[in-house]
């Protein structure tokens, strides 16, 4: 993309004009004078065209990017080359940068005046550590706005052909993170074994076999219909289905690179009728 801002979205369809940056901050009582602001961004899955016209907006006003791991190099190529990037993405017992150093980066960016992006992957709110991020600058006195984006439950059901609620056989969805410190067992897995519900781990991958195994000895049918998603909403997804006795052994004989995504429940076996990316391959968007 020879000019990154001539398309702008919100241009061309007429979208409200951006409200003014340097404003008291609502919600701390700290005298900050300090024009920079911070915007926490989500990114979305993966596929750059989930991106919200806020988000791109922002990203094309920033004049530093802290991103994470998981934002994918199509939307880091949105970014303008004249921003600074700075990579201070996490995984599992490898971190970049600790999650407090990060917080207090931002403050320090914000206090130097700049325009400041913190994107993530998915949603800010939804396992993203964002709420953590934001207390610190309201602490501090600096500015922020938050961005949603679509999370990855959302998103990699929508294009694995999976709806996560349905009249006929989930009326709630419950949300939960897949990372089980040291492979021990502290969550509420009976509590997880209801009818017509659907279950999502977030980053379930390694934890699958301690998933399966805790939620049929709390009761859940051995024939529970279980998808992984791997890479969803990019070209390189990848869905594994089966059901919790069969879910692991089909995982293991497959090539599934993180991140990944767990779904459980009765509304995965609707996926062999709905499946619109089989039907539609997704190409990559962004040259």
């Amino acid at each position: 993309m020879s000019d990154r801002t001539s398309d702008a979205p919100w241009q061309r369809i007429g979208a409200r004009p951006a409200p003014t940056r340097y404003r008291k901050n609502p919600v701390t009582q700290n005298p900050n004078s300090s024009e920079g602001e911070v915007a926490l961004v989500g990114a979305g899955p993966g596929d750059p065209e989930l991106l919200t016209l806020k988000a791109w907006r922002l990203i094309q006003s920033a004049e530093v990017v802290l991103y994470d791991r998981l934002v994918s190099a199509e939307i880091l190529s949105l970014i303008p080359e004249t921003a600074e990037l700075v990579h201070v993405g996490k995984q599992r017992a490898n971190h970049t940068l600790p999650q407090d150093q990060i917080n207090n980066r931002l403050v320090e960016l914000a206090l130097q005046g700049k325009t400041v992006v913190r994107l993530k992957g998915g949603d800010p709110f939804i396992f993203g550590r964002g709420g953590e991020e934001i207390e610190t600058l309201a602490a501090a006195g600096v500015r922020f706005q938050v961005v949603p984006g679509i999370t990855a439950a959302s998103g990699c059901a929508a294009y694995a052909g999976i709806p996560l609620t349905h009249r006929d056989h989930a009326q709630s969805v419950r949300f939960v993170t897949g990372h089980l410190k040291n492979d021990t067992c502290d969550l509420p897995w009976n509590d997880f074994v209801q009818n017509n519900q659907t279950l999502v781990f977030y980053m379930g991958l390694v934890g699958l076999p301690v998933i399966c195994r805790q939620l049929m000895a709390s009761g859940m049918s051995v024939d529970m219909p279980v998808a992984l998603v791997s890479r969803g909403t990019t070209p390189e997804q990848k869905v594994v289905a089966g059901t919790l006795t069969t879910i692991v052994d089909l995982v293991d004989s497959q090539e599934v690179e993180p991140p990944t995504l767990v779904i459980i429940g009765h509304v995965v076996a609707l996926r062999s009728r709905l499946d619109w990316v089989a039907s539609v391959p997704m190409q990559p968007i962004l040259s």
